[in-house]
């Protein structure tokens, strides 16, 4: 099934300006365009603050009953996708199934830079009534860094044309100047998109602007375009967004459907949906460690494979979420006796496996490890190894069970046991085999499963 992207247009334009960016995406990528209020069909009376717009935007996604999806907003829909997304990964507006987001040329969260010149200007122009053809010719040339092929440059001016003034006027004297920047920084993998000749959203004012709220973040400039990237360079932007997809997003696991709609349901509480939220993202295959070096990374990607033998291509990158959890500093609170602090104690023991792991044999040496057999030259003694490797194990293993996939493949739905009303819904049916209603069907029980052996010890 082809993911859906959920587009939001920048300020004078429509969903019309993405027609162009569905085209190169097709088999790719499923682009939906979104009308916000005043703009294209889309009636002002629905509202035009940033809040109201998230608003119309969050009934779209839930309506569409789409579980997998990404965000890409232009513009004015860049500050717009943000606010949605930050509502997503928190759990709060009861959606799920956030992979990615893409900003194009965005307004920040906190207030868009503009010379202040030019924003009376436009003002002026829709202070009377409707926007003239003069005038949105004139923004229109303004925001391109060269004229555009005849039938773009028709659609772009018509969009501007057709822009409820009312909606010009609240983005310019307050939706673009509404601070939104106290929000916490967002996990979600993020594609940003700078015109190379744009003027007040160009690279460094995103870098400035926009990465902070994006940790896991990219930035690429496009050049031969300004502010209207869809319209100027359709086939760059996709090209970057299909590069983007393909390498950092795909081939990571999947909340099957029915369960993605159960946690994006009434039954669950938003602090679990963000919770769920933000362990379903895909993991960054080039992500640099934290707490330990490149080989040992790699080394307890072997052990991981062992250990925790995933079917299929898509899988959770265990190891790199073990860094990410000793770079933190976190853990279950027990140390075995005789083991430095877990971080220590995960770099020495990788150091001493990582010349089986190189040679092939780190399955047996891990048998050896599980006994407390293992006999290396290293900072570690064999008894400590098999304390750690017992440790170690538990940390993967756990890993993989908190990620939502995982959750669905072994039919678990606890999580569901009640959302933030008043009287909890919890649970009837207790008996084995029993189902409520609306738990989703059980999934089909593995024969054989095509994974790499398994040590003794990790069973």
């Amino acid at each position: 099934m082809v993911t859906t992207v959920f587009c939001l247009h920048a300020l004078g334009a429509s969903s019309e300006e993405f027609a162009l960016l569905r085209a190169e995406l097709v088999g790719d990528l499923d682009l939906i365009g979104i009308d916000l209020p005043g703009f294209g069909r889309s009636p002002a009376s629905s509202g035009t603050t940033v809040e109201e717009m998230a608003v119309l935007v969050e009934r779209a996604i839930g309506a569409s009953g789409s579980t997998e999806w990404v965000l890409l907003g232009h513009s004015m829909g860049g500050k717009v996708a943000t606010a949605v997304a930050d509502r997503t990964i928190s759990g709060a507006n009861g959606l799920f199934g956030l992979r990615a987001v893409v900003l194009l040329a965005a307004s920040p969260l906190a207030p868009e830079p503009m010379d202040e010149d030019r924003r009376r200007s436009m003002l002026s122009w829709a202070a009377d009534g409707p926007i003239s053809a003069d005038d949105a010719e004139e923004f229109v040339a303004a925001n391109t860094a060269s004229a555009l092929a005849p039938s773009r440059h028709t659609a772009a001016v018509r969009d501007v044309e057709r822009t409820d003034p009312e909606a010009w006027r609240d983005w310019l004297t307050r939706g673009s100047r509404e601070d939104w920047s106290d929000a916490a920084p967002n996990p979600v993998p993020a594609l940003v998109l700078a015109g190379a000749e744009d003027g007040d959203l160009d690279a460094d004012a995103q870098r400035r602007l926009t990465l902070p709220h994006w940790p896991n973040n990219e930035l690429h400039v496009v050049d031969g375009a300004a502010h209207l990237l869809p319209w100027e360079q359709p086939e760059a932007v996709a090209a970057r967004i299909r590069d983007f997809w393909q390498r950092r997003v795909a081939g990571s696991p999947v909340v099957p459907v029915e369960h993605a709609r159960v946690i994006a349901s009434p039954r669950v509480s938003a602090r679990t949906r963000g919770l769920l939220a933000a362990r379903a993202l895909p993991d960054d295959p080039a992500a640099a460690p934290q707490a330990l070096t490149p080989t040992q990374l790699d080394t307890l990607r072997a052990v991981a494979r062992i250990v925790v033998p995933q079917p299929g291509s898509d899988q959770v990158d265990l190891a790199l979420r073990v860094d990410a959890q000793l770079a933190a500093g976190l853990g279950d609170g027990w140390r075995p006796d005789g083991l430095p602090v877990d971080a220590e104690a995960y770099r020495a023991a990788l150091d001493v496996l990582a010349a089986p792991a190189r040679d092939g044999a780190l399955d047996q040496a891990l048998e050896a490890v599980a006994v407390g057999r293992y006999r290396a030259d290293g900072g570690l003694d064999a008894e400590q190894l098999r304390a750690w490797f017992e440790d170690a194990s538990v940390d993967l293993v756990k890993h993989w069970l908190a990620h939502p996939a995982t959750m669905a493949a072994i039919d678990f739905d606890g999580y569901a046991n009640g959302g933030d009303g008043v009287r909890k819904q919890g649970f009837r049916l207790f008996a084995a085999g029993e189902r409520e209603a609306w738990e989703p069907e059980a999934p089909a029980p593995h024969t054989t499963i095509d994974t790499a052996p398994t040590t003794g010890a990790a069973r």
